[in-house]
């Protein structure tokens, strides 16, 4: 009866270890041939982020997030009194930088030429008067009738009429002939100045009012009236909703058949799981910070993940910015 008992207690114990080595094989298959990893990735769509070259004050809003707007649409206004300030002062310079280029161009006025004239007429009678005069004396002195102190008296009047006829003469022929060439471009060259002036102020002027600079939806406005804003801070976030793809981060050891030109399927939960068809057309290596760093010491390397990108075979879609995106395998991925 006991020699039956153990048999019994030895066929239990063999099933039962039979039994724990069929369950560590499932156990086994199963962890070496598992599902395929989840590839997940999402929808991404092109965006412009607004900001503007000055610093001001919000003064008006024209959108609200979700507005569709057009190139050259009005976003916002800003209140800047610095601007205006500039502006004034900047007109302020052209205008009488311009006033002098017009004196240096025009030459001097009809009155200032008559009264040159009249100058130098003065200057040439007095010279011819002196002229006679010094004539007689240098007569009167080689006969020796007069001092020699005399005859130095006259010449001194007289080359003084001289000179005095020729610096009339000089004045004469500037009023006439206006400034000079050098004065003329160097007029000209300070009125350009100014209107370079007054156009860079209004560039600055223009950016008083925020305009889309691409076609979009509007997606974020970070601002509100009222608030004071930087100079390039973002005012607002406009997406092209016709320029979306997906994009994933996969690592290179999971890159295979993976390529420029590769057919892929993914699925969007968003919509429903649903499954559409797309290619890819952008691989790129991540920066160091992406890279997956090796688990064991020896045997393995450092993996580096790389940035997959894919258009849509069925154009836009239903497709939103954001949206998850898992790329389906059709093998399993085996270890």
């Amino acid at each position: 009866m006991g020699r039956r008992k153990k048999n019994y207690n030895l066929v239990i114990g063999i099933i039962a270890l039979l039994l724990i080595v069929l369950a560590l094989a499932i156990v086994g298959y199963f962890v070496s041939y598992s599902k395929p990893p989840v590839t997940q990735g999402e929808v991404e769509a092109t965006e412009c982020r607004v900001s503007g070259k000055i610093t001001g004050r919000i003064d008006a809003i024209y959108i609200k997030e979700g507005d569709s707007v057009r190139k050259g649409d009005t976003l916002a206004h800003y209140d800047s009194p610095e601007v205006r300030a500039k502006m004034a002062q900047a007109q302020g310079a052209a205008t009488a930088a311009r006033a002098m280029n017009d004196k240096a161009k025009n030459g001097s006025r009809v009155e200032e030429i008559a009264k040159a004239h009249q100058v130098w007429q003065q200057t040439q009678i007095q010279e011819e008067v002196l002229r006679k005069s010094y004539e007689r004396i240098e007569k009167l002195r080689e006969q020796e009738v007069v001092s020699s102190q005399k005859y130095d008296e006259v010449k001194a009047k007289y080359d003084a009429a001289v000179a005095q006829q020729k610096a009339a003469k000089s004045q004469y022929d500037i009023a006439v002939n206006g400034a000079r060439a050098e004065d003329k471009a160097a007029a000209e060259a300070r009125m350009n100045q100014g209107e370079g002036v007054v156009a860079e102020v209004q560039s600055y002027a223009d950016e008083l009012y925020l305009v889309a600079p691409v076609d979009g939806a509007v997606t974020k406005v970070f601002v509100h009236e009222g608030e004071l804003v930087g100079q390039g801070a973002p005012v607002a976030t406009i997406t092209d909703p016709y320029d979306i793809w997906f994009t994933f981060n996969i690592r290179e050891d999971n890159l295979r058949e993976i390529h420029d030109g590769a057919s892929i399927r993914v699925s969007i939960p968003a919509l429903n799981g649903k499954e559409v068809s797309a290619t890819v057309y952008y691989i790129s290596a991540q920066d160091d910070y992406a890279t997956y760093r090796a688990v064991k010491e020896t045997g393995s390397y450092d993996a580096k993940t790389f940035e997959v990108r894919a258009m849509s075979d069925e154009g836009v879609g239903e497709y939103r910015n954001g949206m998850s995106v898992i790329m389906l395998r059709d093998k399993p991925n085996h270890r």
